[in-house]
């Protein structure tokens, strides 16, 4: 008998993130869509999504990652992991993609499937291996005491 799926299993303490996540995987499958006949939305809908999203967490989101997790992460475990360099990156990339296009106004649909794909492949690195390298690293207290500094939904 096949059992379901349920998804990963995540420590509470980083539901916040992880549900941020969710929401990401749905804009980056978007992202990836617009202009063709499988969109639901312009262009410019999807750059108001994306702005929405940005300016009521995203930004937060890679702070949290950033100021929080990862300074906890290194005081338990060596953070010389290329895995944790590439994460970083990603978020430099995000953001000046971000930039390119909230900023700057320059969003067309390559730069939004750009977007849509490097979003997709850094949120399922995040969940399947730095979260659990973390998960993993920190005690139960750190994780829980860490807990209400992230930001919520």
């Amino acid at each position: 008998m096949k059992t379901k799926n349920k998804g990963i299993k995540r420590h509470e303490s980083l539901y916040p993130l992880s549900h941020h996540h969710h929401h990401a995987l749905f804009l980056a499958l978007n992202l990836r869509k617009v202009g063709t006949d499988k969109s639901n939305y312009t262009l410019d809908e999807l750059k108001e999504e994306l702005r929405v999203f940005w300016e009521d967490g995203g930004q937060q989101h890679f702070r949290d990652e950033e100021e929080i997790l990862l300074p906890n992460f290194a005081l338990y475990s060596s953070t010389n992991h290329p895995e944790i360099a590439e994460m970083l990156l990603e978020h430099v990339s995000i953001r000046a993609i971000m930039k390119q296009i909230l900023d700057k106004n320059e969003a067309d649909e390559a730069v939004m499937y750009e977007l849509g794909q490097l979003l997709d492949t850094h949120i399922r690195r995040e969940e399947r291996v730095i979260f659990p390298m973390i998960e993993e690293a920190l005690p139960e207290e750190v994780l829980v005491n860490m807990a209400p500094y992230l930001h919520n939904d």
